[in-house]
């Protein structure tokens, strides 16, 4: 008698959801703070990132997620290690959740 081991299953579970607003957000104002002060416009920079200018957009905007590979793509065009770009994220988040309130609030 064999006994069969089927294929795991990939992707999220159903009902699961990998959208986090306020990460995208934050990653995104980081992005748009770095491309503005490279003195870069969103069609610019998308060409480098090789990224289409809209999906640079909704990623400032907090409106999309980006992969890692994504943000990788942004942090080399914006000329700064991937890491670096992941840092300042983390910290922003940080300030946006444990600050005492001053910059927390989100656009909208």
């Amino acid at each position: 008698m064999s006994t069969r081991v089927g294929k795991p299953k990939t992707g999220r579970p159903r009902g699961a959801g990998s959208f986090d607003a306020d990460v995208a957000f934050v990653v995104g104002d980081v992005i748009r703070k770095l491309r503005l002060t490279a003195g870069l416009s969103q069609e610019t920079l998308a060409d480098m990132a090789n990224v289409g200018r809209s999906y640079c957009g909704s990623i400032e905007r907090g409106e999309s997620q980006p992969t890692l590979f994504v943000i990788l793509k942004m942090a080399a065009a914006l000329e700064i290690e991937g890491h670096a770009l992941v840092r300042q994220v983390e910290h922003a988040l940080a300030r946006s959740r444990f600050g005492s309130g001053k910059g927390a609030s989100r656009r909208n």
